[in-house]
Formats: C-alpha cells, structure tokens, sequence
C-alpha cells in the first residue's frame, strides 16, 4: 500500500544545481528534477553538463526545457533524446508550436512536459497532444489574483472524469502548503525549490514533542 501511494504522490526537485539535487535525491524521496533556462544560467555551466551529472547521480526523470521555432525545438528535443535516453523529459511551452513538437514526440514515445500551463483548457490541448505532463504555475496564478489551487483541481477533474492519462506536474510551488494542497486537488507531482522540500520536514510541535521525549528520557535514565 505504501509503495502504490508514493507512486502517485511524487517529489521533484526544481532546480540545476548538482550538488544540492545529489544530497537530497539520497534520500530517497525525490522521484526527479525539472530545469529550466534561467536555473541553467544561474548555475553558470552548461546544459548538458547539468544533465548528464543529474543523470549520473541517478534521477530518472529529468525535464530538459527547448525553446525556438517548431523546427528548432523538435531538433534539439531529438538530440537531447538520443543523448539522455528516456531520463530526458522534453519540456515544451504550452504554445501553437509547441503543442505540434508535442504530437510528434508523443507518437515517438518520447516523454513531454508542457509548461507554463495556466488555465484547464490549456491543459485539455495539450492531453490530446499527447503530453506526459502538463505543469500549471500555481504561485504565477496566485500572483494575478487567480487560485492556481483551483487551476489544478480543475485540470485533475477533467482527467479523471475523462480517463486522461497525462499527470497534472503541479509548478511554482512556494510553499509546503501549496504542495500539500495540490496534492490534495488532484495532481500526481509536485516541483518545487530545494527549500521547500527541506521545509516538509520540519512542524514546531514535532521539535517540542521531542524535546520533551528527550528531558523524559534522560529523567528516566537517571532514576
């Protein structure tokens, strides 16, 4: 039952930076790595470096964003197939040219996740297209005024109603509480900044109910 659960309640960590991904994908929780171009820059290396030491350490699910034309998204989707293998999830914007690349990497079995998702009709293109994911910005919407919450749920109630296969890849967490509650609404993943993942840790009432385990036991070690 455990392992079926952790199936569908899966961790990604959004980030490039090795170092960080390697201490927490030791864990055992992190279940695979989203990138994009600015977290690529702010590592100051280059891409395919980031993804085969991301690869090396043993994820196996890595969303290696392309961007471009039509022609130049699908080429560099296929070079970075045939480099990476199935470790390399494409990650398409949820554009007109987008959404074509997606069709023809979907009827190669290539995986694909559509970003910058922001509303369910969005999402309803990009299933038909064959996506494995779709990634709905959660904080992006909260930013204009729109519950991205409620984004997510709607995306994950017309899937389930219509037997969609695609995964709702829940993005731009900031929060443990936006995690927690996309989850609950429906998606099967959540990314979210190395920060956040240390934070689900951690509750003020575990650290005082081990303090005080901690004075019981050594009083009792004592007597």
């Amino acid at each position: 039952m455990g392992v079926a659960i952790c199936s569908l309640m899966k961790i990604f960590l959004d980030t490039a930076d090795t170092d960080v991904i390697e201490k927490y994908f030791s864990t055992g929780l992190v279940d695979g790595v989203t990138t994009n171009p600015t977290l690529i820059m702010k590592s100051g290396r280059k891409p395919e470096e980031v993804y085969q030491d991301i690869k090396d350490i043993g994820v196996r699910d890595i969303s290696m964003e392309v961007v471009g034309s039509a022609a130049q998204m699908y080429h560099e989707a296929r070079r970075l197939h045939d480099n990476f293998g199935d470790v390399c999830t494409v990650k398409l914007p949820m554009t007109r040219d987008g959404l074509s690349v997606c069709k023809e990497l979907s009827d190669m079995n290539i995986k694909v996740n559509v970003t910058l998702i922001f509303s369910a009709a969005q999402a309803v293109l990009a299933a038909k297209a064959g996506a494995t994911y779709v990634s709905p910005f959660v904080g992006r919407l909260d930013d204009q005024s729109v519950a991205g919450l409620e984004v997510v749920r709607s995306i994950s109630e017309l899937y389930r109603i219509h037997g969609v296969r695609t995964q709702v890849l829940s993005a731009s967490i900031r929060s443990v509480q936006r995690a927690v509650r996309s989850w609950y609404n429906g998606a099967q993943i959540c990314t979210m900044p190395p920060k956040v993942f240390d934070q689900m840790y951690d509750h003020i009432l575990t650290d005082k109910g081990l303090e005080i385990f901690d004075q019981d036991w050594a009083s009792v070690k004592s007597d």
